[in-house]
């Protein structure tokens, strides 16, 4: 890890741990050089791209581009004055190298730990006529092939401007011919991969949802033609926020490819007085030189568990639980509650969670969000009873909230009507007979934080499910001026980040996990307050094949949240064994999501030794290198892998869906194995080479019926 700066050419040559990043200044643009494999320092750099012949701003390959002076590709910002023109052009003025990484003020963001973990570098542009500087950030890591990119904008001058789009990073690649990969989806299918090329024009990717959303995931990753889990180039990018964003991939007429994301500039503007700054999400740009799709993820994963991820629940191994939702929906009593802990703390279930239904007169969705008091009716004692005893039983007591939401039937909305985001003489549109509170207001988010405060004091809670269950409208703030309207859906994100702040800085005991009906919220930006998130409301082991593969391309592992539930399933009415149900749930933070107090004796027989098997194989799950090894995209099998640090353990699942008839014997290549070592498979008599395994594979058994599953357990002789 370097940032070397030839001051004569004005070239900034950026070494992250195999990877390099080169900026040059020319004519007093910031432009792209190379990004790429690891070079040394001492080549002839300058030269990497012949730059200094090209006059035409349409060619450069520009780090942060402007509109309006020559340059129609897409731009990174946009700036309107107070006369009415929008523009601008910055010009390099100088830099400055910081050891470490600074945090982004308001935004999450990934952080080191020690200044030696990595170097940031600042480059100062400015626009002269307005007064507007612009400081566009890279920190390199140590120990990471990623960059982290983010800008801030500073009104010098003496006039108010308004920011009309305001990117985090833009990449100008110097040919096409590659592929896009991105994750796409809706409500209970979240995070389908999707693979295609590009070609001339704009691909784009984006939310204006006021979340991140089911439908596009805030990550795309360009690839060779040839890339796949194990080889070929990989360049990825993933936004580090939870609102509206865009991620555009462009290429224009000479074959030049152009990457941009950031907040996205649909409906979005932002007042810059004099003094005032605006600070960008962060970008995450990863690449992987050989190892293809598969290095990529694992890059990400250490990263954002490691290094986004925050708290004392960060390196902990997370508890299995037990959620009532699918058990009881809205009617239960204290006494139904606590016979499916008392029976999951039988079956060594280590948390218990109360879902939706437990506040206000709250027996249906149509009421009560925003009064954050137990229902007496249903819990004669109370909260803190409920949990106290629940405790006793030897678990740990969580809970549901969906503190952004208000219901039209509720106290707070007849006393706050005004609280909610509205547009004055507008309609209210409610979905799931709910509005959106306005977190943009101080006083919302205090509300939100006192409520909350007041149960996490008093009652023993360790986790809770944070929900969202709807999407913006009528995005509109009454207590904004005309001129700051178009900044409330961000001012609304970030509203929710200051909440998450506080809360989970004075209650850092507590576990948190993200929900937006399951993925509609599953993005960088949740994990830095929460490290674990409902990856869809979708619990059919056969379903949560795909969005759990589709996940992990990005995120690791110990955030992603997987139940078993009921079969018949409640969502497509499949039926599934529960031992498959078990190995597809074991593959993230394992759960259960049913009535336990129905199991047969069989049942609970199976249950206990999942159980059982979770708590052995945990920090393999949570904390190990996942490799895929077979697509549910690409056929009628899955298969994945975890793998221990020293690579002395390894898990092996595999998934069919449906039966085959007369099938020959079938062998799965295995991915991550010392090759030198000789690993014994589920404690076999014979020890099969790790060079074996993976160039010959291990055999898979023949399997009878749909819906199957099989759990392979590796050790290395060595470590036996």
């Amino acid at each position: 890890m370097s940032i070397y700066i030839d001051e004569k050419s004005l070239l900034f040559h950026m070494q992250a741990k195999d990877t390099s990043y080169i900026v040059q200044i020319l004519n007093g643009y910031p432009l792209h050089v190379y990004w790429g494999q690891r070079l040394r320092h001492n080549g002839n750099l300058v030269n990497l791209r012949h730059l200094s012949n090209e006059k035409n701003l349409d060619r450069l390959p520009q780090e942060y581009p402007q509109y309006g002076s020559g340059d129609y590709r897409q731009p990174a910002y946009q700036i309107q004055l107070e006369d009415g023109s929008r523009i601008t052009e910055l010009v390099y003025k100088g830099y400055r190298v910081l050891k470490g990484k600074p945090s982004l003020e308001g935004l999450p963001a990934v952080y080191v730990e020690s200044e030696a973990e990595a170097e940031t570098l600042e480059l100062e542009m400015e626009d002269s006529y307005s007064g507007i500087k612009v400081v566009v950030s890279y920190s390199v890591f140590e120990h990471f092939n990623a960059i982290a990119r983010s800008v801030r904008f500073l009104n010098d001058g003496e006039k108010p401007v308004r920011l009309l789009r305001a990117l985090s990073a833009s990449v100008d690649m110097d040919k096409s011919g590659y592929e896009m990969i991105y994750l796409a989806g809706a409500w209970t299918r979240e995070t389908h991969l999707k693979r295609r090329p590009i070609g001339e024009g704009v691909t784009r990717l984006e939310s204006r949802r006021g979340a991140s959303g089911h439908q596009l995931n805030p990550f795309l990753a360009l690839v060779s033609p040839s890339a796949n889990e194990e080889q070929g180039e990989v360049y990825g990018f993933s936004l580090v926020y939870s609102g509206n964003y865009v991620a555009d991939v462009e290429v224009d007429p000479y074959h030049s490819v152009r990457v941009s994301l950031g907040i996205n500039p649909f409906d979005f503007a932002w007042r810059l007085e004099p003094g005032e700054s605006f600070q960008t999400p962060e970008a995450i740009m990863v690449y992987s030189a050989e190892g293809g799709l598969g290095e990529m993820s694992r890059t990400y994963h250490r990263l954002y568990r490691t290094r986004l991820c925050r708290g004392i629940h960060r390196d902990r191994e997370r508890p299995i639980l037990v959620n009532n939702w699918e058990a009881t929906y809205f009617d239960f009593n204290a006494e139904k509650i606590e016979s499916i802990a008392r029976a999951g703390a039988e079956l060594g279930i280590e948390l218990f969670v109360l879902d939706d239904g437990w506040f206000g007169k709250r027996n249906d969705d149509r009421t009560s969000l925003g009064d954050w008091a137990e229902d007496r009716n249903k819990l004669p004692n109370g909260l803190r009873d409920l949990a106290k005893r629940i405790n006793e039983q030897g678990l740990q007591f969580g809970l549901w909230v969906e503190p952004e939401m208000v219901s039209p039937d509720s106290d707070l909305y007849r006393a706050r009507p005004d609280w909610c985001l509205h547009v004055p003489g507008r309609r209210r549109t409610e979905a799931r007979t709910q509005l959106v509170l306005d977190f943009s207001r101080q006083e919302v988010r205090d509300y939100i934080f006192d409520s909350l405060s007041e149960i996490f004091l008093t009652v023993p809670v360790s986790y809770v499910k944070w929900d969202m269950n709807r999407n913006l409208t009528e995005v509109g703030s009454a207590a904004a001026p005309p001129e700051r309207q178009m900044e409330i859906a961000h001012r609304n994100v970030l509203g929710l980040y200051e909440l998450l702040e506080r809360l989970t800085s004075e209650f850092p005991h507590i576990l948190f996990e993200s929900c937006s009906s399951g993925g509609g919220r599953f993005d960088p930006g949740m994990l830095y307050y929460m490290p674990q998130t409902w990856t869809s409301d979708n619990t059919d082991a056969m379903e949560r094949l795909k969005i759990q593969y589709g996940t992990s391309l990005v995120y690791p592992i110990s955030s992603i949240g997987a139940h078993v539930s009921a079969s018949p399933n409640h969502q497509i009415g499949r039926v599934t064994p529960l031992t498959t149900r078990g190995d597809v749930a074991m593959s993230g933070n394992f759960g259960y999501e049913l009535d336990l107090t129905r199991f047969t004796e069989e049942d609970k027989d199976v249950v206990k030794r999942q159980v059982a098997l979770y708590k052995d194989i945990r920090p393999l799950v949570q904390q190990g290198e996942y490799y895929r090894l077979k697509s549910p995209f690409e056929g009628n099998e899955t298969a994945w892998m975890f793998v221990s640090e020293d690579r002395t353990e390894a898990l092996v699942f595999t998934f069919k869906v449906l039966a085959e008839p007369n099938t020959p014997q079938k062998k799965l290549r295995l991915k991550g194995l010392n090759p030198d070592y000789d690993y014994f498979v589920d404690e076999g008599k014979a020890p099969c080479g790790g060079d074996h395994l993976m160039q010959v594979g291990l055999t898979i058994p023949s399997s009878h019926g749909d819906f199957t599953s099989n759990l392979f357990r590796l050790k290395a002789s060595t470590a036996i």
